[in-house]
């Protein structure tokens, strides 16, 4: 079964790995012209943990504009790049069960001595396997791709498309494509159709967890401080700032998104306090609400056992489904 499984699938196992080299081929060399010019901007420095003088965090600020310039086109790789999970849904798992029904082996197939229980288990455990051996590879490669990138962004790597690039989301993302598309597969029982349930499930379930569920995993922290001083107050460069505004001594919001920072006593060119235009009362704040950059890996954890809690859960489905295949 083992040996029938590898003869089925070869050619798509080439064209992966043919596809996954032609990747690192395009895109080592880009990694590497980043963190050369990472470290020309002497940018390491600037994101460690140590009081800089007011001269260095200039220095370190326009160096941070410089490499952004450079390379912001990159989030548009990025973003295609993130497609890569479903891409491997779409033509390992959705085939799996559907091509074989539509072409009628599957009457061959259960009917030689190999029940429909283990044909299943043998075929999702090996495709499956080697569907996590890939997104692995494919996880750390990024990891290191995108770290010059989330070091000199402001969200850092809790950054909405970076997040979904690295560390051991890849894998969950991997699994869930590929048992999305059996189950698919099992119910609709031609490709094309399995393929296009496969490829709005994902999406549906992707932006479903993005959205509404991962700036909750933990409780999110706020930060305040008036809209009076000396400045911004400090915060870990890499935090992930879900919200933002400013609200009354009494709690109550006043304006979204935006802050006000004046000099102590400040007045506008019409001689009215700073902030009078929006009707702000005495004591009046700056408020955000941000998810600390050290819960990167936390969140990655939950993340990516969601995602393959909802894989074995469509396994279990699917492999159900095999058996009762007219």
């Amino acid at each position: 079964m083992i040996w029938l499984t590898w003869r089925q699938h070869r050619k798509q196992a080439f064209y992966t790995l043919l596809g996954f080299a032609a990747l690192a081929a395009l895109m080592v060399p880009i990694g590497l012209s980043m963190r050369n010019t990472f470290a020309d901007l002497g940018l390491a420095d600037c994101i460690r943990p140590v009081n800089l003088s007011e001269a260095a965090v200039r220095t370190c600020d326009a160096g941070f504009r410089r490499f952004s310039d450079q390379y912001d086109s990159l989030n548009l790789v990025a973003v295609l790049l993130i497609t890569l999970p479903v891409l491997v849904g779409l033509f390992w798992g959705a085939p799996l069960v559907a091509r074989e029904v539509e072409h009628g082996t599957h009457r061959f197939a259960w009917t030689q001595g190999v029940g429909r229980t283990r044909w299943a288990l043998v075929k999702f455990g090996l495709v499956g396997a080697a569907a996590v051996l890939l997104a692995a590879c494919y996880g750390l490669g990024m990891s290191w791709w995108v770290e010059p990138l989330t070091q000199a962004a402001h969200e850092g790597r809790l950054g909405m498309i970076v997040f979904d690039l690295q560390g051991v989301v890849p894998i969950g993302y991997t699994i869930f494509a590929v048992a999305l598309g059996v189950f698919a597969g099992t119910v609709w029982k031609r490709m094309l159709p399995a393929m296009g349930i496969t490829l709005a499930g994902f999406i549906g379930a992707r932006a479903a967890v993005e959205i509404l569920a991962r700036p909750h995993y933990q409780a999110a922290r706020t930060q305040t401080f008036p809209i009076e001083g000396d400045g911004i107050p400090e915060m870990s460069r890499g935090d992930w700032i879900l919200s933002t505004g400013i609200r009354n001594a009494d709690g109550t919001m006043v304006a979204e998104n935006t802050r006000i920072q004046c000099p102590p006593g400040g007045k506008g060119p019409d001689g009215r306090v700073c902030g009078a235009e929006l009707g702000l009362d005495p004591g009046a704040y700056n408020w955000q609400l941000y998810q600390p950059a050290d819960r990167f890996w936390l969140f990655q954890g939950i993340e990516t056992g969601i995602f393959v809690a909802l894989a074995l859960l469509l396994l279990y489905f699917a492999v159900r489904r095999v058996r009762r295949i007219a």
